[in-house]
């Protein structure tokens, strides 16, 4: 291997035993990645360390002025099987990183159903691979407390910040072509923290996957029916710390929630 290669492994490495051993990284574990092609080595390299069923893949907003020097307005990174809850009638515990990086984010939530045909290329097209719509919440958490502050490539390089997925009721399939109408909320320990529409969101949930598609075949991995994607935060990343409780209200379609441990 190369030394790019070697590095790219070393990081992954220190992330994967920092997650399994829920250990806090004091500093980010060798040179940080300058681009996206560097940071997806070393998220690529976490998975092929990793031996973990993977249950779907988170999309996030990368802002501007990173969006124009990394040639992006997105990243995503991958979100295991057994980090996935569906609701139930009190708030489901998600365990966070103690003195490193927690938030919670109020999103929607697709379901990959048939792929066939061509790779979906926009918004419109993207919604004939998604056979269902629920609305949830992502819990973002990393070893390293400073993964969002030092950039869109470092939060790649840490499994995209991912620590577990909430799924919510479903959302019919005649209001699809309506999520931007839904007004959402958060809520943390009882105060409201954040609203907003899809609206405010680039091209929305499903632009996001149409993003992710392209994004996953260019580093040869497949799509595969019955991953989740998490299609972005609403309201906003919401920093938690401790035990706490968040609420995301999804009007006319219901609430979910979640306790951090």
């Amino acid at each position: 291997m190369d030394r790019v290669t070697v590095e790219a492994c070393e990081i992954a490495q220190a992330f994967v035993d920092a997650r399994r051993s829920g250990t806090v990284l004091e500093r980010y574990p060798g040179e940080r990645p300058a681009d996206l092609g560097a940071a997806y080595r070393i998220q690529d390299s976490a998975l092929s360390i990793w031996n973990r069923a993977l249950g779907g893949w988170k999309v996030g907003k990368i802002n501007s002025p990173e969006d124009l020097l990394l040639g992006a307005n997105r990243l995503s990174g991958p979100v295991f099987a057994d980090t996935i809850e569906t609701c139930g009638t009190t708030p489901t515990p998600f365990r966070i990183f103690h003195g490193g990086f927690a938030a919670v984010e109020a999103e929607f939530m697709l379901r990959v159903g048939v792929t066939e045909g061509p790779v979906p290329a926009s918004r419109e097209d993207a919604v004939r691979w998604i056979d269902e719509v629920r609305i949830g919440i992502e819990i973002a958490s990393s070893p390293y407390a400073a993964i969002n502050a030092d950039g869109p490539c470092v939060t790649i390089s840490d499994h995209g910040n991912n620590a577990g997925l909430l799924l919510g009721p479903t959302v019919p399939f005649d209001l699809w072509a309506d999520l931007d109408q839904v007004e959402v909320s958060m809520e943390i320990d009882g105060s409201i923290v954040g609203q907003a529409t899809t609206a405010t969101m680039l091209d929305g949930p499903f632009g996001a996957a149409a993003f992710l598609f392209e994004n996953l075949l260019e580093r040869g991995i497949m799509p595969q029916a019955g991953w989740w994607i998490s299609s972005g935060a609403i309201t906003g990343v919401h920093p938690v710390s401790g035990k706490q409780v968040a609420r995301a209200r999804f009007s006319g379609l219901g609430e979910v929630s979640v306790s951090t441990v």
